[in-house]
């Protein structure tokens, strides 16, 4: 996985939309990131580990390729307002949902 700065990472998802426009998907998924790179022992000494700030963690792929960035606080907003653009403007190749015959019972 390779760890992208903010801009790079809005270019590099914009090619895998692109890329995947007519056969495939886009899988991005967003969490909460603290900084840390090893995992919490489950027993044992507790350290209490509190991160300067808070960040998210942005992963995005197509199955072969796969991106990611991290966010801090202070980019939050100009960074939201370019990732928005950019999902509304390769949203537009969602395939409309068959709607069958329901009958209501009631």
């Amino acid at each position: 996985m390779v760890l992208l700065e903010n801009d790079s990472f809005l270019t590099e998802l914009t090619r895998l939309f692109q890329k995947c426009r007519t056969s495939g998907s886009v899988v991005i998924t967003l969490k909460k990131y603290d900084g840390r790179t090893k995992p919490v022992p489950r027993k044992g000494h507790a350290e209490s580990f509190e991160p300067a700030d808070n960040k998210c963690l942005l992963r995005a792929t197509d199955g072969k390729k796969k991106i990611s960035t991290v966010v801090s606080t202070k980019e939050v907003i100009k960074f939201q307002m370019a990732y928005s653009n950019l999902l509304r403007a390769h949203m537009d190749g969602l395939k409309k949902k068959d709607k069958k015959n329901r009958k209501h019972y009631g």
